[in-house]
């Protein structure tokens, strides 16, 4: 009796389920991640490794759309899938303008709509480029200029801003935290590119949809999501890579594995990478060569010759990152998801302070940074019922921890600094959507962050064993707490143009209290309660088919964070950077103008051009300290400095890029960014904005034919003279070159590189190239490490 009704009810389920099968109409393989809705692309469905999906939910639905990036868009009645025995297929487009969906607004767009200028990167850009962090993935996009300060690191900058104020969002989870600083920060690296389902980068202020700190632009990472089985049969999927590079000797291994049930989805994802110490170019300027490098031997510091100065000796780290997602559906109008991140490096030398040197002699015997730890859990809810609040709405609660530390000792001398900072992060994000009429919608919702910051520090006899406390980095126990409202309207007032509008408030309160054991502060406690109003309006307007014309009009903000408004370090020798509690947000005001032509189906142009104004810019300058410009600090007579509200900034640039497919398998591809930048000095004179690199881009030439792929490329990026760079950059002609008048200076430099790839078998892929052919030796702008020299490196890729 009992096996009679399990066999009726899996009968029902299969009589009610309704399976299609999307596949490629010339091979007829299956496909993957193939979006298909109706009506509303927030709702869409994902098919899976088999190229199936169940598509009950749209039962009697007048139009279904299916969607991948790269193949046309196919829209079908439910009726006609029927008799089409519910099988699709889909043609190849290469190039299109609205093909592509994005997630500027917290919910998925068509890039056709959205007015701002966006990076979309997807696995199979990873898969071919085998970047070694996501800094590479992101330099490799040929939009983004990555710095790196030494080998484990990676600091972003979007047109002329970087560090804070840039802000990075993962499964829409803001990771910026109340310590993220001016100096050039490595976070970004604690993310896994094998483990993404997509990127994208959005230029310009995104602040009024992601709150502080969104002011040159957004990096959205999207982790893989666990897929349902669309039969009674479980879904398994398993997918391991191996990657090698000679340059560093990377030895990298990742996999990730997933089950699929009905209504229950699993995956679990490992990455684990080590790197020696990294060889850079041979051709390049003798500046740049580590001739000698800093060892303790016999408890005695010791300066030993490097056998080959092309080495750069203590630059090596690894790094371990861990993945468990869980998906569950109980029914049609819920869906709930749990997802856990993990990721921790080793020590990681900072390479810039090792090659410092003080009256001709190595001034640090000993500067790393402890290990970078992150722990992300994140539990979300969405609702798919419609009411007269929203269609759709979605609840993310979020916890995270960071933990990260610095330890430094002078060259012949027994004392250790060891700082140590966290991080407890918790936030609240409620998004919902509501379609006003069948041309508009409104998506609105709050935000709620709340930062607790822990900070200690030891010093350490390293002979004796003896330790006491020092200063701490931060004031121990400080709290930074964020609460938003946010709306953004959008009214498609024809199918060629359409408006979007948006408003954000934010209110920040900020607390701390201060040790004056270490330093005289006139003041043992500070607060901040302040808050900002900014605003957007996107114009679109596709006056043909082909053609799509932008217009943007943003403001962006940062709050002062606890690294603004309570720090003390030693940001250069012989400065020290203190407190300050009368700090306010600053502010930036911004318009850019853009085009995407395309011509015919083969050959599409960008354009986009901006220009941005920075006000009441938090910035470093010389203050005092109960009346004194100097204080004693680890050691050194330190001029004093603190970050103040004292400057303002400009920017202006343009992004270009173009693609062209010819011949049926040939492709050419290529990117260019310029950005000019001023800020105010201490005189109110304007001199070069750090944080705005020389102009850069990508040029590319590809074959792909059969699962086979060829890539020739350069990458190239122009000189910044000594009068070009910024003030506190000519502070460190450790990491410059020098000119003719001994100055120091960013030399240009281009690079010839070559990829290839084959699909040997559907689970089978190998990938392998050659970087930097003609092994030149070059510094990317502001960097501390030199970067690589000639790399062969590759991967194997295995996919059941």
């Amino acid at each position: 009796m009992n096996k009679f009704f399990i066999a009726v009810l899996f009968l029902s389920l299969q009589l009610y389920a309704q399976t299609v099968i999307v596949k490629d109409a010339k091979t007829e393989k299956p496909l993957e991640l193939v979006s298909v809705y109706s009506g509303d692309k927030n709702r869409a469905l994902i098919t899976d490794s088999r190229g199936r999906v169940d598509i009950s939910s749209f039962r009697n639905s007048e139009e279904l759309v299916f969607r991948l990036l790269g193949y046309e868009i196919l829209k079908v009645s439910y009726n006609e899938l029927s008799k089409q025995n519910y099988s699709v297929l889909l043609k190849e487009q290469p190039i299109a303008i609205g093909n592509v969906v994005v997630s500027s607004n917290r919910w998925v767009e068509d890039r056709s709509e959205i007015a701002q200028t966006i990076e979309l990167i997807t696995p199979k850009d990873v898969e071919f480029m085998t970047p070694q962090t996501i800094a590479d993935m992101l330099s490799m996009t040929g939009n983004v200029f990555v710095q790196k300060s030494q080998l484990g690191g990676g600091s972003p900058m979007i047109r002329g801003f970087a560090t804070h104020r840039v802000l990075i969002v993962v499964d829409n989870v803001r990771m910026n935290t109340a310590i993220f600083r001016s100096g050039n920060i490595q976070n970004v690296i604690s993310l896994d590119a094998n483990s993404l389902s997509n990127a994208q980068v959005i230029f310009g202020p995104g602040s009024v949809i992601f709150g502080s700190d969104a002011i040159g632009g957004v990096m959205e990472f999207n982790t893989l999501v666990p897929q349902y089985s669309y039969s009674a049969e479980p879904l398994f999927k398993s997918n391991f890579m191996t990657r090698y590079s000679s340059a560093n000797n990377e030895r990298t291994g990742n996999l990730n594995f997933s089950i699929g049930l009905q209504n229950w989805g699993f995956l679990s994802a490992v990455t684990y990478s080590k790197f020696d110490d990294l060889k850079m170019g041979s051709v390049g300027p003798a500046e740049y060569l580590r001739n000698e490098y800093q060892e303790r031997i016999d408890g005695k510091d010791s300066v030993l010759i490097n056998s080959d100065p092309n080495v750069q000796k203590s630059s090596g780290y690894s790094q371990i990152n861990l993945m468990q997602k869980i998906r569950f559906k109980p029914n049609d109008e819920w869906e709930f998801n749990y997802g856990f991140h993990y990721s921790t490096t080793s020590d990681v030398p900072r390479y810039d302070r090792l090659i410092e040197y003080r009256n001709n002699k190595l001034r640090s015997a000993e500067w790393y940074y402890g290990p970078q730890k992150w722990l992300m859990n994140t539990i979300s809810a969405t609702n798919f019922s419609n009411n007269s609040f929203y269609d759709l709405s979605k609840i993310i609660f979020a916890h995270q921890w960071f933990e990260e530390s610095r330890h430094d000792r002078n060259f012949n001398n027994n004392n250790k600094n060891n700082r140590v900072d966290e991080v407890k992060a918790l936030s609240l994000n409620v998004d919902l959507l509501k379609e006003l009429t069948g041309a508009s919608q409104i998506n609105y919702g709050a935000e709620v962050i709340l930062n607790t910051v822990g900070s200690t520090g030891e010093g350490e006899n390293i002979a004796t064993g003896i330790t006491k406390p020092i200063s701490t980095r931060y004031p121990d126990g400080s709290v930074w707490n964020s609460y938003s409202l946010y709306a953004n309207y959008k009214n498609k007032f024809s199918e060629k143009w359409i408006l979007q509008t948006a408003l954000r408030y934010t209110f920040i309160h900020t607390a701390s209290e201060y040790d004056t054991t270490f330093f005289p502060f006139p003041f043992t406690t500070s607060k901040l309660n302040t808050g900002a109003l900014t605003g957007s309006a996107g114009l679109v307007w596709h006056p043909e088919k082909d053609l799509q014309l932008n217009l943007s009009l943003s403001t962006g903000f940062r709050a002062p964070n606890i690294d603004d408004i309570g720090k003390v370090f030693d940001s250069s020798p012989g400065s020290v950077v203190v407190p300050n509690a009368n700090l306010k947000p600053e502010y930036i005001s911004s318009i850019e103008v853009g085009l995407i032509k395309l011509f015919s189906d083969n050959f599409k142009f960008e354009l986009s051009a901006y220009y941005s104004y920075l006000n009441d810019a938090l910035v470093r300058r010389d203050f005092q300290l109960n009346g004194m410009d100097s204080i004693f600090y680890d050691g050194t007579t330190s001029r004093v400095q603190a970050i103040q509200n004292a400057a303002y900034a400009s920017i202006w640039g343009i992004q270009s890029g173009l693609e062209f497919k010819f011949l049926n398998h040939f492709g050419v591809a290529a990117k260019f960014s310029y950005q000019n930048g001023k800020e105010e000095d201490d005189s109110g004179a304007e001199v070069p904005l750090r944080h705005a690199p020389p102009y850069y881009g990508t040029f590319r030439f590809s074959y792909e034919n059969s699962g086979f792929n060829l890539m020739l490329y350069t990458d190239y990026n122009g000189e910044v003279s000594y009068k070009d760079l910024a003030p506190t950059e000519r502070e460190k002609p450790a990491i410059y070159a020098k000119d003719d008048d001994g100055n120091p200076y960013s030399p240009g430099w281009f690079t010839i590189n070559l990829k290839g790839g084959y699909q040997i078998t559907d689970y089978l892929q190998l990938n392998a190239g050659i970087e930097n052919i003609l092994d030149k030796g070059y510094r990317t702008y502001s960097s501390g490490i030199v970067a690589p020299g000639r790399n062969i490196i590759g991967s194997i890729r295995v996919k059941m």
